[in-house]
């Protein structure tokens, strides 16, 4: 048992420094999975992780792999596609979900382009896939800093950002900070996506985000709870998937997804709000 799980992690650096960077991504990323996930924004949320893929890989085309210019271009497309879609929803006919698909299709095909003009297949699948076994000081640095701009936002703000996931037309009738709170949150999933972009690449960023999110959903309706369970069941995900690519020879970003899935699919089925209970339920209603 003690080689099986803990040697890994004392023989190895890079299974150190992965299962640091995967914690500190799970604190950061699942609660913002959450208020997504209560916004009804769950898909936005996969829409972003590809939008910012063009800002990546402009980076990546003058830089190659240097974490900071991919990083500030990141950022800046990943706003910039949220503002588009945001404004194109607000003075034409369409939906903001439907302008949203638009752009990040756009998005992600102009990044997989950039990518592949100068670079190799491996150079794309790491933009893709991420790497989280080779992450190096730059990018724990930025993980931590994103945690750490995630963890004061929250702290400042949860009143206001609870307060517009659940009834932002109270929130902007009593006060003027719904336009702001709406901006900052939106920030804060492009931040978290880059933080995720760097260990699990752009397809794989919003797994850590969304399905600890949703899994957590079947155990709790309480938003403070709901984030706790959400961050517990993502570091589970971490540790288990970074063991589960050291034993079993796997990829370590779709292994650590891999397993947050089976966490969504036993909550789905053996949670308190899942689907056993709710038969269970029902046939009681019946015999009583």
């Amino acid at each position: 048992m003690f080689e099986y799980f803990i040697c890994p992690f004392l023989q190895y650096g890079f299974m150190q420094r992965a299962l640091f960077g995967s914690i500190v991504l799970s604190v950061s990323c699942a609660p913002v999975g959450v208020f997504l996930m209560l916004r009804r924004m769950s898909l936005t949320g996969d829409a972003m992780s590809h939008a910012i893929l063009p800002g990546a890989a402009l980076g990546f085309l003058f830089f190659g792999l240097d974490i900071l210019p991919m990083t500030i271009g990141g950022l800046v497309v990943g706003l910039l596609v949220a503002l588009g879609s945001g404004v194109v929803s607000r003075f034409t006919v369409q939906k903001e979900d439907a302008s949203m698909a638009a752009f990040y299709l756009i998005s992600l095909a102009v990044g997989v382009l950039l990518v592949s003009w100068r670079g190799s297949s491996v150079d794309l699948m790491h933009v893709l896939f991420g790497s989280v076994l080779a992450l190096n000081d730059e990018a724990l640095a930025l993980i931590v800093g994103i945690a750490l701009v995630t963890f004061v936002a929250f702290t400042i703000f949860w009143r206001a950002l609870v307060a517009e996931c659940l009834d932002p037309l109270f929130l902007r009738s009593v006060s003027r900070i719904g336009g702001p709170v709406h901006f900052l949150f939106l920030t804060l999933v492009v931040l978290n996506l880059i933080g995720g972009f760097q260990a699990l690449g752009t397809l794989l960023s919003v797994g850590l985000m969304m399905l600890p999110a949703v899994a957590a959903r079947f155990w709790s309706n309480d938003v403070r709870s709901l984030c706790l369970i959400a961050i517990t069941i993502a570091v589970a995900s971490s540790l288990s998937g970074l063991l589960l690519s050291y034993h079993a020879s796997m990829p370590s970003g779709p292994a650590i997804i891999f397993c947050a899935g089976a966490i969504y699919v036993f909550s789905a089925l053996a949670g308190r709000r899942g689907m056993l209970s709710s038969l269970l339920r029902s046939s009681r209603h019946k015999t009583a």
